[in-house]
């Protein structure tokens, strides 16, 4: 379709969002409010789950940092600052570290925040977290000295604390109130009581069409200006709220008729249309890009045996998963970096061999792990298009080297309650899922989360195993800048890259879409909505 007639579609779309974007609004609490005093927005994804501890999808994470803090934030270029801490010394040693939280941190229900609270969640934390797992194994004591001051000890040094408790990927550091935090987490919490700049609004919430935060006017911010996650976290607008259109092109003439403010992740087909309007702004969250990858289940076969693994990487092209999802090739790019090409760890070192396909040696591979044309469950889902769109070109490609590939596509929010289960295939789990992580996320042996390969069962979905690339991640991690740390990385890419924890599919540079009448975006690793003013239309 050329950009004309796709414009003539989004002018008749148009008539259609206005219906919808009234009716997802509470008419009366609007009418209270000006319109500049209101963010609308449409996010990649609806809000299922509501604890940002439980679960690694990024819209949980958003929510997340919307009504929770953490004891660090990372700044525009993934340093660790401050934010709910407000003095921090170490030991000689580095043994031991003693942090103090600042003043005036309460939680939404007036209760002020204490160390109880901090260290009951952190223990959750380092119990569902990649990042926590890793700070968790050396940590040997967390105990509080007073109500704002508490001591961290290790049982060896740690190059990585303040930016593990700064963490802006996989499940967060959240600090919660001890009552929640105390909970078994196992479990998802499902209540939204944080001490962060926003209010979570219940009474609003309407699963599947819109998701609503209130301005919390009891927060009191940090001085030093927004940069990234970190600094001042200052509210200019009354309310956020987030309406679910998974249209894309309900959401391109919503954002075009100004019914909504922000379209977090437009359809790359409309971007040439909506970047020729002056009343609206693409531009790049970050600078990063982000990863797209295919995740085999490793606790059942045939994905149990690193060499089926294997064969995913010999049977796929990412030409064909990027091209399939994403489209023009302006938006992305091959790389076979388990840490991201361009990004300071994004070596490719022994995956050279995965830059085209080779079925005959995935067949072979499938052979030797046993496969035997068994059943294979595909879960994903058409809510977020490129998602779908990637699973349909690999579920091709591998039924092309044989594998008989149940493509099962449920809504998102299904697919993201599915991954965590471990049951078998043929009983509710599942073998393959395609997703993608941001870079901030991926770029990073700490963060990686689809890169730890521990063998306790407490990594993410798809718990792949194997000592010796975890002997190597930790070593990257303990190794000081230099030399022996890119020797060091180069040997664990190429662990990684023959028993394959999961296909890397390539990299995109994903747009935002907004009104020009919206200013303020900070570059940090997910969206975020303070320090966003809005002019009145």
């Amino acid at each position: 379709m050329n950009h004309r007639s796709l414009f003539r579609r989004l002018l008749l779309a148009a008539a259609a969002a206005l219906p919808f974007a009234l009716s997802v609004g509470d008419a009366a609490a609007q009418a209270a409010l000006p319109s500049d005093r209101v963010l609308r927005v449409v996010p990649h994804a609806d809000l299922r789950t509501l604890d940002p501890v439980a679960v690694s999808v990024t819209i949980t994470r958003m929510h997340g940092l919307m009504i929770y803090e953490t004891l660090f934030a990372w700044d525009s270029q993934l340093r660790p600052q401050p934010q709910m801490v407000e003095s921090t010394t170490t030991s000689s040693d580095g043994l031991t570290w003693r942090f103090t939280l600042r003043e005036g941190l309460r939680f939404h229900d007036g209760q002020p925040v204490t160390t109880r609270d901090v260290i009951a969640s952190l223990r959750r934390w380092m119990a569902r977290d990649v990042v926590g797992n890793h700070l968790g194994a050396r940590v040997t004591a967390l105990e509080a000295t007073d109500a704002r001051s508490f001591e961290m000890r290790l049982s060896r040094p740690h190059g990585f604390v303040t930016y593990a408790l700064g963490s802006a990927v996989g499940q967060i550091p959240a600090i919660m109130r001890a009552e929640d935090a105390e909970t078994d987490p196992s479990r998802p919490i499902t209540t939204t009581i944080g001490s962060g700049p926003f209010r979570f609004n219940r009474d609003l919430w309407l699963s599947g069409q819109r998701v609503v935060y209130d301005r919390n006017p009891d927060y009191v911010p940090r001085r030093e200006p927004a940069d990234g996650l970190a600094g001042g976290r200052v509210v200019r607008v009354d309310r956020v709220e987030w309406q679910i259109m998974p249209d894309a092109a309900t959401a391109a003439a919503a954002l075009q008729t100004g019914e909504i403010d922000i379209w977090e992740q437009p359809a790359l087909d409309l971007v040439p249309v909506l970047s020729r309007r002056r009343d609206i702004q693409v531009d790049r969250l970050n600078t990063i890009s982000t990863q797209a990858m295919l995740r085999p289940n490793s606790l059942f076969p045939p994905f149990n045996d690193p060499r089926a693994r294997l064969a995913l990487a010999y049977a796929t092209d990412q030409a064909e998963a990027m091209a399939g999802g994403w489209g023009d090739e302006r938006w992305w790019r091959r790389c076979e970096a388990y840490f991201v090409c361009g990004a300071p760890f994004g070596t490719e070192a022994g995956a050279e061999g995965y830059a085209r396909p080779n079925l005959d040696r995935a067949r072979e591979l499938l052979r030797e792990a046993g496969y035997n044309g068994e059943r294979i469950v595909f879960i994903t889902s058409t809510d977020i298009a490129p998602i779908g769109r990637m699973a349909e070109v690999a579920a091709a490609s591998l039924r092309r080297i044989g594998m008989n590939i149940d493509l099962q596509v449920n809504d998102w929010g299904t697919v993201i309650t599915r991954q965590p289960r471990r049951d078998p295939p043929d009983q509710g789990g599942w073998n393959l899922f395609v997703t993608f992580a941001s870079g901030p996320t991926m770029q990073h042996p700490l963060t990686n989360i689809g890169t730890n390969m521990a063998c306790d069962g407490r990594n993410w979905s798809g718990w792949p195993c194997d000592e010796e690339a975890e002997r190597l991640r930790n070593a990257v991690l303990d190794a000081p800048e230099g030399p022996e740390r890119i020797r060091l990385l180069d040997a664990l890419h190429r662990r990684l890259a023959e028993t394959q924890p999961y296909r890397v599919l390539g990299q995109v540079d994903q747009p935002y879409a907004r009104r020009s009448s919206v200013r303020g975006m900070l570059n940090a690793p997910v969206m975020v909505f303070w320090n966003i003013e809005k002019s009145a239309r």
